[in-house]
């Protein structure tokens, strides 16, 4: 007996704004050097402007090339859930476009993760709605499953559970539990507070740095 053709779970909720505002002002490569640098998507490109990316996943599995169950989580969402897409790194079709972005607009998307492809990237970029995918295709999609929604997917090399924190800025994407959020802000910002010492540091001009001593020490260097 095969499994069933659709696997449709409960929507995750949505983390709190408070919960999620400090990552608004926090880089993804501090938070990432707190995640001991293991962690975080690979491989996905930056389709908007400038805008940056935080919010809850909602995630999809789908059939590569095909958005069936994409509709169908469009339409499930909260405000402030990223659209996470398992599309098994297929390129050829693309997953999403111009009006699944403007629905999803409308229906307060926080913005797309797509191991996949998407299309009418231009109007992404004039939107400046947050949208991270694997290439670009004016091959439009299938839809006709199979599909699983709120699954646990891989992204980039990236386990992302369903309510995970998403975080994503100009130098890529990481997830999280969101019971990590207050450990990760904390140590994001004295990691922050490091780098502002060693930028005064290197303004010093001199060629010794306490710094680099640091690095080089234990090597005998």
């Amino acid at each position: 007996m095969s499994a069933p053709p659709f696997l449709v779970k409960s929507v995750p909720p949505v983390v709190s704004r408070e919960e999620l505002d400090p990552l608004r002002n926090i880089v993804v490569s501090h938070l990432s050097d707190n995640l001991s640098r293991l962690s975080g998507v690979h491989g996905l490109q930056r389709y908007h402007r400038s805008k940056k990316l935080v919010g809850t996943a909602f995630t999809v599995k789908t059939r590569p090339g095909d958005n069936l169950l994409i509709y169908k989580a469009l339409m499930m969402m909260s405000p402030g859930h990223v659209l996470v897409v398992d599309g098994g790194a297929e390129t050829t079709n693309a997953l999403v476009g111009e009006l699944i972005m403007l629905y999803a607009m409308q229906r307060g998307c926080a913005g797309f993760v797509l191991d996949a492809a998407i299309r009418d990237s231009a109007a992404f970029h004039d939107a400046d709605f947050p949208c991270y995918a694997r290439a670009i295709s004016h091959r439009g999609p299938y839809k006709n499953g199979p599909g699983q929604i709120n699954v646990p997917v891989t992204i980039g090399g990236q386990v992302i559970n369903p309510g995970d924190v998403i975080v994503g800025d100009e130098d890529g994407l990481i997830s999280f539990p969101p019971s990590e959020a207050k450990f990760l802000i904390e140590a994001a910002r004295k990691t922050a507070g490091i780098e502002e010492a060693i930028k005064e540091e290197i303004a010093n001009g001199k060629i010794e740095q306490a710094w680099l001593t640091r690095v080089l020490q234990p090597y005998g260097l």
